[in-house]
């Protein structure tokens, strides 16, 4: 999975953005297999059963084009885990520690993107850890993780307090989408931002190896305005040196890629292949129909590029093989209309031409007037399209002999 990734991003200044989350499989819990490939979720109380995944996804730092996974780590809690206490959780190496994951997958990754020109790993809170700071950066590879421990420098003042008195370097204005989930009203914000080098101390719950204490940077972008419901305020910690504010606003407009890894997970789950209601009875077959599927967002992420960026100019055969690009030009005679509006516009060899069949199988209308096709509409075409080939490659064979 991770070659593809690794000759698209030579020479390149990548994101690598990761985060966790879990393959529930509660409502198949009496038929799939109970054996080592499967075991308890963060939904254990309920009955929650199944495996975990942290891709690892690499982006274009500057044009956003995704060039796959560098890593994706899956695996299982047992069936029958002890609690935190029980296992005397804080007294354990941090490589026995499931945190230890961001670590592992930074280090694999580092590999993987050894011959490109400059890494960004991007991680949520979970990802602050103290170790990993002191592992992972190197001349190429930088960190820029959202702070989540309140932690106490060298002067004894709290992380937050000092960034947050440190003088305003500038802000800015972001139009806001809304969200119904995260209870967010579309509006347009208006953030402060300020940064600073700090040093951060370990504390006794730190590996004794690490060193004592780290200089990183940290950027501070908080909503401001009056009787605003949840507004923002992002801490960031990151090993780049913020010495001016057009840093800091580019590592602020890196961190909002993280949402990204979020519609991986979101087109592998209810809104896209919806891998959870697998009939599959064996998690080890999920796990691997996971990777598969997650080798094809790649593809519908490409997709979504080409035809929601008109001057970005992407290779067809970038997605699809020569077998595939020839049955797609097939079925554009078929779902093309009869005037000028419904006909296919793009040139051949750009992937935006067969990216339109593929939303027109997706259920698109077909109107250059029209909301354009998303992420949702190529799934359900890309999938519908899959069907389509096998019956190509079926006809293919039998013609030929």
């Amino acid at each position: 999975m991770s070659a593809n990734c690794c000759f698209s991003a030579q020479d390149k200044t990548v994101l690598c953005i990761q985060d966790t989350s879990e393959v529930n499989l509660y409502n198949h819990k009496n038929r799939v297999k109970k054996d080592e490939f499967i075991g308890l979720t963060n939904a254990a109380t309920k009955g929650g059963i199944g495996f975990l995944l942290h891709p690892s996804f690499v982006i274009d730092a500057y044009s956003f084009v995704p060039y796959g996974f560098s890593d994706v780590k899956i695996w299982n809690r047992p069936l029958e885990k002890l609690t935190k206490k029980e296992r005397n959780y804080n007294l354990l190496p941090i490589e026995e520690k499931e945190s230890y994951k961001w670590i592992e997958s930074s280090q694999k990754s580092k590999e993987v993107l050894e011959k490109s020109k400059k890494v960004i790993i991007i991680q949520d809170r979970e990802g602050d850890i103290y170790e990993q700071f002191a592992m992972i950066p190197d001349q190429k590879t930088e960190l820029l993780v959202r702070a989540r421990a309140n932690r106490t420098l060298l002067n004894k003042v709290k992380l937050f307090s000092f960034i947050a008195n440190e003088p305003l370097k500038g802000k800015y204005t972001i139009e806001l989408e809304g969200d119904k989930r995260r209870n967010i009203n579309k509006r347009e914000a208006t953030l402060e931002v300020r940064f600073s080098e700090v040093t951060i101390q370990k504390n006794d719950l730190v590996s004794k190896n690490a060193p004592k204490s780290l200089d990183l940077y940290i950027i501070e972008a908080k909503e401001i305005g009056d009787n605003i419901d949840n507004p923002i305020c992002w801490r960031l910690l990151t090993t780049i040196k913020v010495l001016d504010l057009d840093t800091a606003l580019k590592c602020i407009e890196w961190y909002t890629c993280r949402w990204i890894i979020e519609e991986v997970f979101r087109i592998l789950k209810k809104e896209g292949f919806n891998i959870e209601a697998s009939e599959l009875g064996s998690a080890k077959s999920i796990r691997k129909l996971s990777l598969m599927m997650m080798e094809t967002i790649v593809k519908l992420f490409l997709m979504q590029i080409a035809y929601s960026i008109p001057e970005e100019e992407i290779e067809a055969r970038s997605c699809f093989s020569d077998q595939e690009l020839e049955c797609l030009e097939y079925q554009m005679i078929k779902l093309e209309g009869k005037t000028e509006k419904l006909k296919n516009p793009h040139i051949q060899k750009d992937l935006k031409r067969y990216v339109w069949v593929i939303a027109r199988l997706g259920g698109w209308k077909g109107y250059a007037s029209g909301r354009k096709p998303g992420i949702t509409t190529f799934s359900i075409g890309i999938q519908k399209f899959a069907s389509i080939m096998e019956g190509w490659q079926l006809f293919l064979d039998v013609s030929t002999r």
